[in-house]
């Protein structure tokens, strides 16, 4: 895929993630000049048309969300069967990858977190998209600290088939809902179960479910209750051990019923970690519908009991057949094809609403002519709250029993009050209640006997937040330079490791500065030898580099001749270099044009440059040394040891006088002219 370019503007540099039904690339944006994710859609899918159309159609939907929290959709499009969604490119790391990194985050920056992904899920809800794959490798945490959910809407264009058979499964099996589990109909209650599971990890640093396979992880959503985060990690406050459990309920209906619930739970933990939480769903949805209890005999309560069972098996029903209907059929059509369940469904509880209201008249009626019953319907009176502050729940009970009130301890908390005083009330003291009511309490557990954890080279901030996790922030730093201990990292530590602690106890924190940095004079060395003048230097903690550097002169051999700094103040740990003579035998070159050896015989021209350490040989052959003359040599110049080429030639033999003419003589005359005659 890498070089391919998208609708004339998407050039795909390089994969950066994938999952079970598409691959993600960055990519760059050649008409903005910018950089985005490329999300492709797997091949296998691609040519499934049912697929491919759910996957451009619900990224449009997405497209249209408009919220901080969730990761921006630019553009969707198609070429050349390559079906793609173009979004924001963020830089950062996904959630687990800080989880792994970390381990538990702290309850603080949990709910930091957990708020910003409950946000974006509140806007999807309220445009009727369900994630339904929400889990820590879908949430990316930008360098700024802020979180984008990504990947909405994927898991729902798939069956339950193409699930299986993907190996996405076994990370997000650990994330799904018992109602994902099962193959059932799901509502957003599905994502509010996933963000439960989510919160658990990030304060554990663990998974509530662990199996050999998704399969066993599953029946884990379905079977078994998870262990309570605080049972694992005890800094958690009551208020948020609460709510997460809450929100993994394995009853949709008990469960936070909107994201919005969970977001103004969150709000006021964040606020007062004190504060109690109901775990009871808020009622003001469409999801379920509660009627007032009504004091009836047992064989009336049993038929009310069937009654509402019938209902929810009804509700059951209707949503299996809309989630088979959703596979089938367009979106819109799904949303006119639920109205009309609702209306079916409304009309079944409207049913059932009837007879529970006749069986009430009924018993009204049956008071109203004097007719005693055992379970009847009496008047509930109001009455106030009284004072039970700094009771035990036993002392409590018996207070509140004189006024027909209830006592449910539903949590304990540090205190400097004595262990199990009763130190919050809800309702508040004075507060009129009808008759019956619980008064839910939470009592001291007494001043927590903490231990000091051990903080040596940590980083200061992340002692400050581990500190803070146990409920200590009253923390003093001090700073100090360190030759062995980086800068930022805890030195040392007051109290010392183990010491028993409470959360007012100060904690005094020295912080290195780094190593300091002084001050030295560099000295002069030039004359020195190479290893005293590194020892010297070295010994003032400067960084030594040596070079060699040639000189003909032999007492210079190992000496230094150069430094590159002198005579000045600098840093310790700078670096200065050195130059070190290394001698080199000049090199004495014969000057054979000195020699004379031109025209002399080649014997005497050989005696002269052996004398002189010169080697000799001849350009011609037959050479007679002993009378043949030196023409010339090569090289002209040589130093001793090299080899000279000698040019010979043949001594030339002297040229023999003419002979003088003989004068001419009488006779000679004579002859000539009587011979003339």
């Amino acid at each position: 895929m890498k070089g391919i370019v998208l609708g004339n503007r998407y050039e795909l540099l390089e994969k950066i993630g994938e999952g079970g039904m598409a691959e993600v690339y960055k990519a760059r944006c050649n008409k903005l000049n910018r950089f985005v994710a490329v999300k492709i859609l797997r091949k296998q899918f691609a040519n499934n048309e049912e697929i491919s159309q759910k996957f451009k159609k619900e990224a449009t939907a997405i497209a249209n969300l408009s919220d901080a929290n969730i990761v921006n959709i630019l553009d969707v499009g198609t070429q050349d069967d390559i079906d793609y969604i173009v979004m924001e490119l963020v830089n950062g790391k996904t959630l687990k990858d800080v989880i792994n990194f970390n381990g538990n985050l702290g309850y603080a920056t949990a709910i930091k977190i957990g708020l910003q992904i409950a946000k974006a899920l509140d806007c999807a809800h309220k445009n009727n998209i369900i994630h339904r794959d929400i889990k820590p490798q879908n949430i990316l945490i930008t360098e700024n600290g802020d979180v984008k959910v990504t990947d909405f809407g994927i898991a729902k264009s798939t069956d339950s088939s193409t699930i299986t058979n993907t190996t996405s499964i076994i990370g997000s099996a650990h994330y799904l809902s018992p109602e994902q589990a099962k193959g059932t109909y799901i509502d957003c209650r599905a994502d509010i179960y996933s963000l439960g599971i989510v919160l658990y990890e990030m304060v554990t640093g663990k998974l509530p479910f662990e199996g050999d396979s998704p399969v066993t992880v599953a029946l884990k959503h379905l079977q078994e209750e998870p262990v309570a985060p605080k049972n694992i990690n005890s800094a958690i406050p009551d208020s948020l051990n609460k709510l997460i459990l809450k929100a993994m309920e394995k009853e949709a209906v008990k469960r936070y019923q909107s994201a919005k619930d969970i977001i103004q739970d969150l709000q006021k933990i964040q606020q007062n970690p004190d504060i109690i939480i109901s775990d009871k769903p808020i009622q003001d949805n469409q999801y379920t519908i509660v009627m007032s209890p009504v004091s009836l005999d047992t064989n009336k309560k049993n038929n009310m009991s069937k009654l509402e069972e019938d209902y929810y098996e009804d509700e059951d029903e209707d949503e299996d057949e809309a989630y088979e209907d959703e596979e089938d059929e367009e979106e819109d059509d799904d949303y006119e094809e639920k109205k009309v369940k609702k209306k079916k469904k409304g009309s079944n509880v409207a049913k059932k609403i009837i007879i529970a209201i006749v069986g009430v008249l009924i018993l009204v009626g049956l008071v109203a002519t004097g007719l005693k019953i055992a379970t009847g319907v009496t008047k509930v009176k109001d009455v106030k709250v009284p004072e039970i502050s700094g009771k035990t729940v036993e002392e409590a009970k018996v207070i509140l029993e004189k006024v027909k009130l209830e006592v449910e301890e539903v949590g304990s908390k540090k205190s400097d009050k004595p262990e199990g005083a009763i130190v919050e009330i809800d309702p508040k003291v004075g507060t009129v209640v009808k008759e019956k009511t619980k008064v839910k309490v939470m009592v001291s557990a007494g001043i927590e006997k903490l231990k000091m954890i051990d903080l040596r080279e940590v980083e200061f901030n992340e002692a400050i937040k581990r500190l803070k996790d146990m409920g200590i922030t009253n923390v003093k730093k001090t700073e100090e330079f360190s030759e062995s201990i980086p800068y930022g990292l805890v030195i040392s530590q007051d109290p010392k490791l183990k010491t028993e602690v409470t959360e007012d106890t100060a904690v005094n924190l020295v912080v290195s500065r780094g190593a300091e940095k002084k001050l030295v004079d560099i000295p002069n060395v030039i004359g020195k030898s190479a290893s005293d003048a590194k020892s010297k230097l070295e010994g003032l903690k400067l960084s030594v580099e040596i070079k060699e550097k040639d000189t003909d002169r032999e007492n210079e051999n190992g000496i230094v001749l150069e430094q590159s700094i002198s005579d000045k103040k600098v840093e310790a740990g700078t670096a200065i270099t050195i130059s070190v003579g290394k001698y080199v035998k000049p090199i004495v070159l014969i000057n054979l044009d000195e020699l004379g050896i031109a025209g002399k015989k080649v014997s005497e021209a050989r005696s002269i440059l052996e004398g002189k350490g010169l080697k000799v040989v001849f350009a011609n052959g037959g050479v007679d040394e002993a009378n043949d003359i030196v023409s010339g040599y090569n090289p002209a110049k040589a130093e001793a040891g090299a080899t000279i080429t000698l040019s010979t030639e043949k001594p030339k033999k002297p040229e023999k006088p003419e002979k003088p003419e003989k004068p001419a003589t009488g006779t000679g005359a004579a002859t000539g002219a009587g011979t003339g005659n």
